[in-house]
């Protein structure tokens, strides 16, 4: 394993982390509170440090599931977690799928939000403290980031960002967070096949020299680049893939075959999705999918595995630059995509 530190900071994460969502959601299937520790242990064992959280992953549930695993070892570790969620409306606790619940950012629900979150996690701190899904609204409230800052200065948390996507607040509210804030932690959705808008939300801290660290999410565009799905793959009854469309899974794969120069005997296509990443030296941490203790192994010791030539990156880029040689499709994307939106 390998480490990185946010600019400016004495925050230091593994390079490849661990995102919560899969074993507290349900929305990759089923996971035991039990199963989730051992698979977080084993994470850490091999040497993986951030662990990625949010009070809305399970209502709760993802916290307490650090807790359980890190709660005798929480000095050799990084919790990040995030807030904005109102996960205390009534329904939330029969909540399934992608449902967007109600957001508050307000002083005193952030407040209450960040104690909930400290309760759970049995600590006096969290290392990173993120904006969950914030809109623009957010990244102009100045009243929000100052808080976040007191709360640094408090020693309740020790560095804050934003969390952004899917497809809610996404190119604007990352280039103004990273231009306007200096975010020292930026969350966002990256891969080989998805580099927008991530490409122009990365080149932001480089317009302008910024402190922002980037956090990966989805580097493997929801499994794809792991390169086993075929056209005869079938996504079970309670797994959110399964309510994609197919042109979603067929277009895929044609872009995957594309890739399969990356794959070697020492380098796995998913490993190579994870070197691309960290290829970008701001990119802090990846957050890929874990499902069992297999795929987490795999994953984990990307590092290991040879990095990336020039010659393939500039393959790779070219690929995408003709989108791999398919039409494209029309985006769809909610968050604001146009200086015009930004300043109505």
């Amino acid at each position: 394993m390998k480490y990185r530190t946010y600019p400016r900071s004495d925050v230091s994460v593994s390079a490849v982390g661990f995102g919560l969502w899969t074993t507290s959601t349900g929305w990759w299937g089923e996971k035991s509170d039990d199963d989730a520790v051992t698979l977080l242990h084993e994470a850490y064992e091999l040497g993986v440090t951030l662990y990625d959280a949010a009070d809305t992953y399970g209502n709760g549930r993802s916290e307490v599931q650090l807790a359980k695993a890190f709660r005798d070892r929480r000095e050799r570790v990084v919790y990040a977690t995030k807030f904005g969620y109102d996960i205390s409306s009534p329904g939330t606790e029969e909540r399934r799928g992608q449902f967007e619940l109600p957001q508050d950012f307000s002083p005193a629900f952030v407040r209450r939000a960040l104690e909930a979150s400290l309760r759970r996690l049995e600590t006096e701190y969290v290392d990173i403290y993120q904006m969950h899904n914030a809109r623009m609204a957010q990244v102009t409230d100045d009243t929000l980031w100052e808080l976040l800052e007191d709360f640094k200065q408090g020693g309740k948390i020790r560095t804050y960002g934003i969390a952004l996507g899917p497809a809610i607040g996404w190119l604007y509210e990352g280039v103004d967070a990273v231009v306007e804030r200096n975010c020292p932690s930026l969350q966002i959705i990256w891969n080989m096949l998805e580099q927008f808008p991530g490409n122009e939300q990365i080149k932001a801290a480089y317009d302008v020299d910024a402190d922002t660290g980037y956090m990966i999410r989805v580097p493997h565009s929801s499994g794809m680049l792991e390169g086993h799905y075929t056209e005869e793959t079938v996504f079970p009854e309670n797994d959110h893939r399964r309510h994609r469309p197919r042109a979603w899974l067929l277009s895929g794969i044609k872009k995957v075959e594309q890739l399969r120069f990356l794959e070697r005997g020492d380098r796995t296509l998913g490993q190579a999705a994870i070197q691309w990443l960290l290829a970008e030296p701001r990119v802090m941490t990846v957050l890929p999918n874990v499902y069992d203790a297999q795929q987490l192994r795999e994953f984990a010791t990307a590092c290991e595995a040879p990095e990336l030539t020039d010659e393939e990156l500039a393959r790779v880029k070219e690929l995408y630059a003709s989108n791999f040689g398919m039409e494209a499709e029309p985006p769809a994307f909610k968050g604001t995509m146009s200086r015009e939106t930004v300043s109505a």
